[in-house]
């Protein structure tokens, strides 16, 4: 799919406010309110806007830790692959997993509450599937976060 400046733009909006009414976008974009929501819809169809979400304050909700969790593996089966993945997944504090090039086999970045909360997520980690090393780093500032691409 080939993107134009409206596109761009679409895209630019979007991504900082979905709650954006239809009229302020097409206003935004110089394009009717019917023209701007045929694009829309044809950047979701596309796959290019994947999910319209509200994001939280992972404070307010007492998720003040960020960790990272390197992880190293010695086996890489279809089998280990599976459980690692099923497991990661049904973790909610899990945001995101990596599979990484380097000395390093995945990466993991997670939300908890604190280092007694962090305990308690390695445990059922190491639980459910065979590591072979962990180790975390833990956030003492957030300097930059962005859910925003640059378009």
């Amino acid at each position: 799919m080939t993107f134009d400046d409206i596109d761009r733009r679409l895209l630019h909006l979007l991504q900082r406010d979905a709650s954006l009414s239809l009229e302020a976008i097409s206003d935004s974009v110089n394009l009717s309110r019917n023209a701007c929501w045929r694009r829309i819809k044809a950047l979701e169809s596309a796959g290019v806007i994947t999910d319209r979400v509200a994001l939280l304050d992972p404070d307010k909700l007492g998720l003040g830790l960020t960790v990272f969790m390197l992880i190293r593996t010695s086996t890489h089966s279809e089998a280990w692959v599976h459980e690692f993945r099923a497991a990661t997944r049904d973790m909610p504090e899990v945001l995101g997993v990596y599979r990484m090039t380097g000395e390093l086999d995945y990466l993991i970045r997670a939300r908890v509450a604190d280092m007694a909360d962090y305990d308690r997520l390695y445990q059922s980690l190491i639980r459910r599937v065979a590591l072979s090393d962990v180790s975390a780093s833990f956030v003492m500032e957030q300097i930059k976060d962005t859910h925003c691409l640059p378009v």
